[in-house]
């Protein structure tokens, strides 16, 4: 009897392509598409996208409403950590509790063994690893699901490169309009700029004081939703003539604190809400604290409050509410919540 799967499907070319080789592998496979915010348009260009392409895969495409969960779980958190003067991560958040947490109870619904994305990465049954191609490594993004579900994982673009899934697509009739589709790069539920969704639920727009490290008010900004650590433009400082960087946000005062860019370095940073995929609690290896950024060594040591990890160079612009992934050459082996 053939093993079922449940694949999410966004219409997408890797989704596209994960089904297509599944089914070629002899999986009996279904398609899941998540619909989880009202975005104007969004959806029927992609839910359209992704029936034509189980359709030309010959599978049936389940639509699931998640929109409710959606907003409890990623989207109030992202205005709430945006209102705090923090920088969120709603893919991760969607990621543990929708893409791989509501879809494993569909797939128990329909009696499937495994779930499936196109996501790039791969995992040895009990750790998550960084996906072969590393120019489109995902591995970040998943840091915090569940540990008890790697298991029932399937990543068919794990041990594959981007541009060859896009040559296979082309090369397939049937195929070829997905492989030229442009990529998504963006928040899904972001339109245009953070900014413009924040002003429909906060007041993002109130000019308040900058102020360098030593507490004077050098000048004049915008609003502080504007501004992330480490950015260095929207702001004004009067009499500068160099550059001059976000190092603090004040959400109550509705003040920025500016500096130099060694006034952004950061040597030690603590995690609140610790994800890990063994039961280590003290230990050497590398960190991650933005997706696109190097990994530095560390040391870590977890407690019961959260994590405390030690840099052994220093690190610049670390934002609070990003994640701190741990890894071990190319295995994850957990992470948390800069606090």
């Amino acid at each position: 009897m053939k093993k079922k799967v449940l694949i999410g499907m966004s219409g997408g070319v890797d989704s596209t392509v994960s089904a297509l080789i599944l089914k070629e592998d002899g999986y009996d496979v279904e398609g899941v598409y998540m619909r989880l915010h009202s975005k104007p348009g969004y959806h029927e260009v992609h839910q359209a996208r992704a029936q034509k392409a189980a359709d030309f895969v010959g599978i049936p495409l389940h639509v699931i409403d998640l929109e409710d969960i959606f907003k409890e779980k990623v989207f109030n958190p992202f205005i709430e950590t945006y209102k705090n003067g923090q920088t969120p991560n709603p893919c991760a958040l969607c990621n543990k509790n929708l893409k791989f947490g509501e879809m494993i109870k569909f797939a128990d619904i329909i009696g499937a063994e495994y779930i499936a994305t196109g996501h790039y990465i791969q995992h040895d049954g009990k750790y998550l690893l960084q996906a072969e191609d590393d120019t489109k490594d995902q591995s970040y993004f998943l840091f915090y699901i569940d540990k008890e579900i790697v298991p029932r994982l399937l990543f068919p673009m794990g041990t594959r490169k981007k541009s060859d899934i896009k040559n296979l697509a082309a090369s397939i009739e049937g195929l070829e309009s997905f492989a030229s589709q442009a990529e998504s790069s963006e928040i899904c539920f972001v339109e245009t700029t953070y900014a413009d969704l924040l002003k429909d639920y906060v007041e993002v727009d109130k000019v308040g004081e900058v102020l360098d490290t030593n507490g004077k008010v050098v000048g004049e900004h915008k609003g502080y939703m504007h501004y992330t650590i480490g950015k260095r433009k929207g702001f004004t400082v009067k009499g500068a003539h160099d550059p001059h960087y976000v190092v603090e946000i004040d959400p109550i005062a509705n003040k920025i604190v500016v500096g130099h860019k060694e006034d952004l370095a950061c040597n030690k940073v603590d995690l609140r809400d610790i994800n890990m995929f063994d039961e280590r609690t003290e230990f050497e290896t590398s960190v991650k604290l933005r997706y696109r950024t190097k990994a530095v060594t560390c040391k870590v040591k977890i407690s019961e409050k959260g994590a405390e990890v030690i840099l052994d160079e220093p690190v610049y612009g670390v934002a609070k509410g990003q994640a701190a992934v741990f890894y071990d050459n190319n295995k994850l082996i957990g992470g948390g919540w800069i606090a």
